[in-house]
Order: structure tokens, then C-alpha cells, then sequence
């Protein structure tokens, strides 16, 4: 801890009132996580009148559309070990406040170059936001009370989805394409500036008191931690070839897999193989959202009140991870049925039980060198996005060659019980890795 927190922070304060920062922070990160989800679909949501005004065919739309995967798969890594280096409360804040800009700026563009650019950058800027809820939820909350903290923000992204997107429906039919971006980019402008207001590391944060420091550090969290560490391929080596990482890894790339079915091809899905109209599609498309949203919190919840009974840091942890990838496995049923209202259940199960499984960031935290949590959550976060890259491709080769959809439901099922695999006999007991070298 530096000097000036260990003057601020007196033995005294011991017996004072364990003050409650943590849950300020926690907001903070939920509504941050809305607005990176808003940001980065805001382009799918004014594509429909964007491409009739610029005339973009669909071939140059998604060209402008894989600008953003392809950058924040890249550049995870990066971001992560940057997190390490000058703090969470930095980087992830300027990083907000630039993809924001990026975002606004798009209401400006009249060109595919321009569009392209724009878009990479969003992905560049976003890359360090997940890393970083998983660096400051591991320095500001106790390991008890950590599978709740990422279930909130990791499902805030499905609560955007689920109430914002008729919200930048309504902005884009009534005001146009440019006014989408001009709302979601100045939201998270915004934000950024109110990020740098309220948000900080635990050891340097002027309204958090000894008591809470104490009651987070006893649970296993690591709120003195301000280590900057240095960039080293040795550490990469490490969280890449540790068997515990690796299971966590295949196990993300898994989750992703379901996720990007959801945000890419599920709307063509209910157009073109169950004849529903684009009325009944945008309605039937945001149910599923909104179950995931639910798992999430569940999954946390359930994870934290098993760790609090007593039962050990992988009872807690993996139960309901292996539970929902069990569980999200019985998308395959809609290919059994054709009634939309059956159909549409059995979705939204699978992806509350994706929600549920979602705590693996958890896991992050709990597993990371407290030097390199934000590197571990870049490469755990690079190796996952991955499917967002192949996903689309697979379930489009098998549409364009079976003009079928079950084939693809069969292939996110198979991905989804691996997933599950991958925790039952990779992921063994999840412990702290520690570091050799602490520089």
C-alpha cells in the first residue's frame, strides 16, 4: 500500500463501520458493461436504413461488421497486460472514453473505409473492459462474495440488449442511423467522465475505510495489490501452458460459442427456418436475452451461497458451471419441434443456463497470479472470442450446404457439452497460481 493510503487509512478505522464502496463500484461496472454491449451492436441495429443510405451491399457490411472481432480478439491480450501495468482504473477508463468517441464518430461516416476504421478501433478500445471487471471485482470483493459480483456485471450485457435494443430501434425509426451512434457514443462519454470521478483501486480510493479493506483482504481479496508489472513472454508461457488455465480456456471458448449463435444467426434462424415475420422475430430474439440476464445472476448467487456453507472453492465454482453447460446443451431439442412457443422456451433455457455457467470469470480472479489478473482475464478473454470468429463461419457453411439449421443447433451442443467436459476433468481443484519471479 503507498504512503498516502496508509495515512489516510488509520488502525483506528478498524472499529469503524465497514463502509461499502465495493457496491458503488459494482454499478459502476454494470452500467459500464451496458454500455460497451450498446456500443458494439450499435451497428447492427442501424445497418438495415445504414446500408439503403450509403448504399452498402451486404458484402461490404460485413467486411464494416468483422472490423470489431478481429480487433478485440487481437488485442485481449494486450489490453490485459496493460491493465497490469498502469492500473485498472486508468486504462479501462480511458479505454471507455475512446470507444465511446470511436462509437459517436461513426454518425459522421459516408464511407466503408471510414466505417472499417472506426469499428477496429471500438475493438481495440473495448479489448481491456472484461479484463478489467474481472481485475477490479478481484482486488474490491472477498471470494465469498465474488461469484455474485461477476454474475452482475457479466450479466449486464444481456440486460442492455434485452431493454435497450427497442430503445435504438425507436432512436434509428425515428431520427435516423446517425442519431443510434450519437446516443450510444454520448452515453458512454458520459460515463467515462463519471468512471474518473467515482472509481478507483481499494488502496487509493478516498471513501472506502480500513474496515472494508480488512473484510476484503480476509476473504481473499487483494485490495493492497498495486503491483505494476512489466511485460514478460515467461508469464504468457505460464497461463498457457498451466493445465487449470487451459480447461478454463476451452471451457470460455465453448460458452462463446452459444452467445455468438445468439448474436449472429438466431434472428435469420426464426425468419428463414420458422417463417416467423421481422415483427414477431425482434420480439422472439430479445426473450432469450432476458433468461440469460436471470442465469447470470443465479449462477452467482447459487455459487456464493455454496462457498459460504462451507463446500470447497471448486464445489462452489464448478457446480453451476457444469450445470449450465449441461443444461445450455438442450438447444439441440428445437430441432425436434416446430411450434415457435416450444421453441422459443426451450431457447431461453439453454441460454439461462448459458447465463448460469457464465461465472468462469470467476474463476479469473480466483486463479490468477494477483500480479497478472488482468493478463490472465486477456488471454482467457483472446482464446474465447475466438468463436466469435469461427462461430458465424461454421453455422454459415452448414446453413449455405444443408439449408437446415439442425446441423448447426447440433454443432453449438456438441461445443456447449465439451465446455462441461472441460470442467469436469481439466479444471481440478482451481487455486491461485503463484509467480517465481514477483517482478
Amino acid at each position: 500500500m503507498n504512503n498516502s493510503s496508509a495515512q489516510r487509512i488509520s488502525p483506528e478505522g478498524q472499529n469503524l463501520k465497514q463502509s461499502k464502496v465495493r457496491y458503488l463500484i459494482l454499478t459502476m461496472l454494470f452500467i459500464v458493461t451496458i454500455i460497451n454491449y450498446i456500443d458494439r451492436s450499435a451497428l447492427g441495429i442501424a445497418a438495415p436504413v445504414m446500408r439503403e443510405d450509403l448504399a452498402f451491399d451486404a458484402v461490404k457490411m460485413g467486411i464494416a461488421f468483422s472490423a470489431f472481432n478481429w480487433a478485440y480478439t487481437i488485442f485481449n491480450i494486450p489490453g490485459g497486460w496493460l491493465l497490469d501495468r498502469f492500473g485498472a482504473r486508468n486504462v479501462y477508463g480511458i479505454a471507455l472514453l475512446l470507444w465511446s468517441a470511436c462509437t459517436f464518430f461513426q454518425g459522421f461516416i459516408t464511407t466503408l473505409v471510414g466505417l472499417f476504421i472506426l469499428r477496429f478501433l471500438v475493438g481495440i478500445t473495448e479489448a481491456p473492459s472484461f479484463p478489467g471487471n474481472s481485475r477490479l471485482t478481484t482486488m474490491w470483493f472477498p471470494q465469498h462474495e465474488r461469484g455474485r459480483a461477476v454474475s452482475i456485471y457479466n450479466s449486464a450485457q444481456f440486460f442492455g440488449l434485452a431493454l435497450f435494443t427497442p430503445v435504438m430501434t425507436w432512436i434509428l425509426k425515428d431520427f435516423g442511423w446517425s442519431h443510434v451512434f450519437w446516443v450510444s457514443g454520448g452515453a458512454g462519454i458520459v460515463m467515462a467522465i463519471l468512471w474518473f470521478k467515482f472509481v478507483r483501486e481499494p488502496y487509493n480510493h478516498p471513501r472506502v475505510n480500513q474496515a472494508e479493506i480488512d473484510y476484503i483482504n480476509s476473504g481473499g481479496g487483494l485490495a493492497n495489490e498495486e503491483q505494476k508489472r512489466k511485460w514478460k513472454w515467461s508469464d504468457v508461457r505460464l497461463l498457457l501452458t498451466n493445465r487449470q488455465m487451459a480447461g478454463i480456456y476451452i471451457g470460455q471458448y465453448a460458452m462463446n460459442t452459444i452467445v455468438w449463435f445468439f448474436l449472429t444467426w438466431f434472428p435469420t434462424y426464426l425468419v428463414e427456418e420458422k417463417g416467423l415475420t421481422l415483427i414477431q422475430t425482434g420480439f422472439a430474439a430479445s426473450i432469450p436475452y432476458v433468461g440469460a440476464f436471470f442465469g447470470g445472476l443465479f449462477g452467482g448467487f447459487i455459487s456464493d451461497a455454496i462457498l459460504k456453507r462451507g463446500k470447497s472453492l471448486a464445489v462452489a465454482r464448478k457446480t453451476p458451471i457444469i450445470a449450465g453447460f449441461l443444461l445450455s446443451s438442450s438447444i439441440v431439442l428445437a430441432n425436434y419441434t416446430s411450434n415457435i412457443s416450444i421453441i422459443i422456451i426451450i431457447m431461453t433455457v439453454s441460454f439461462f443456463a448459458k447465463g448460469m455457467a457464465g461465472i468462469t470469470w470467476s474463476l479469473v480472479g480466483d486463479m490468477a497470479p494477483k500480479e497478472l489478473v488482468g493478463l490472465t482475464g486477456g488471454i482467457f478473454n483472446t482464446i474465447g472470442n475466438t468463436a466469435g470468429i469461427v462461430t458465424p463461419l461454421v453455422i454459415g457453411l452448414i446453413f449455405a450446404k444443408t439449408h437446415s439449421f439442425n446441423g448447426a443447433l447440433i454443432f453449438v451442443a456438441s461445443i456447449m457439452l465439451i465446455g462441461a467436459l472441460s470442467y469436469i476433468f481439466i479444471v481440478n481443484k482451481p487455486e491461485r497460481l503463484e509467480l517465481a519471479d514477483k517482478k
